[in-house]
């Protein structure tokens, strides 16, 4: 259950940035006072940046929605964000941000190791389909 919020806080998270680049200027751009670092690096990249983080924001929810209802898909979907997650942590810190690239390395590598253990995977399994017996009268 903590994953699947997990995810769908960051579909909010990453919905309130792309609608903050696309459409700059309104009352939710405040939020940016939370992370200006963040929002000089992405603000000059305009619009299609802001898409890009709508685009993140659908298949995290996709991913919440698949993992609550713990299908397959869901699970693989999660683990492959998390993963790229991981990836995109270990690029901060060839960029010097080596406090924040470490941590989200060790946060996102203990969701990842906890989300492929075989008791968690097991919950996503296949359901075998069933066989339907009919009985004449």
């Amino acid at each position: 259950m903590a994953v699947g919020i997990f995810l769908f806080f960051g579909a909010i998270m990453a919905s309130l940035a792309g609608i903050t680049l696309v459409w700059r200027g309104t009352a939710l751009s405040r939020i940016w006072t939370l992370n200006p670092r963040a929002y000089s690096e992405l603000a000059p990249l305009g619009k299609p940046i802001g898409l890009l983080f709508l685009s993140l924001a659908a298949a995290l929810a996709s991913a919440g929605t698949g993992w609550l209802k713990r299908r397959r898909w869901g699970w693989q979907l999660s683990v492959v964000i998390i993963g790229m997650q991981i990836l995109g942590d270990v690029t901060n810190i060839f960029y010097g941000h080596i406090i924040q690239g470490l941590a989200g390395v060790a946060i996102g590598g203990a969701l990842l190791f906890y989300m492929t253990r075989p008791f968690i995977r097991a919950c996503f399994a296949p359901i075998p389909k069933q066989i339907v017996h009919s009985h004449d009268p």
